[in-house]
């Protein structure tokens, strides 16, 4: 059994910086990409940044400049540094990690979802 399990959202004031948290833990052979996605009311799922374990990294356009994603393999973890936050990226931010888990294959997971709110 795989989880992935995120932490750090919260509220914040525009301007202000979160640091989101997501361990994998369980019968993990091997972690291929782990990203984060936020979704907001009304809005698609949509892909924030992504991180490959070389540390090849890939950004939204929005928040290239903003966010910063990190990953510590040793511990199966992937964070994900917010700065100068704005209203717009208030979400709900999901963890996702393409992983081996038992059996063949690689097949993603995902966390259960932080809310990050930023007010104005």
């Amino acid at each position: 059994q795989v989880q992935l399990v995120e932490s750090g959202g919260g509220l914040v004031q525009a301007g202000g910086s979160l640091r989101l948290s997501c361990a994998a833990s369980g019968s993990i052979f091997s972690i291929n990409y782990m990203g984060w996605y936020r979704q907001a009311p009304g809005k698609q799922r949509e892909l924030v940044a992504l991180i490959t374990p070389f540390g090849i990294t890939n950004y939204v356009d929005s928040v290239k400049g903003r966010f910063t994603i990190s990953r510590d393999n040793a511990k199966n973890t992937v964070y994900l540094q917010m700065n100068s936050l704005k209203p717009e990226d208030t979400a709900l931010y999901y963890c996702n990690a393409n992983l081996r888990a038992v059996g063949p294959g690689y097949r993603d997971y995902w966390g259960q979802g932080t809310q990050v709110t930023v007010s104005s």
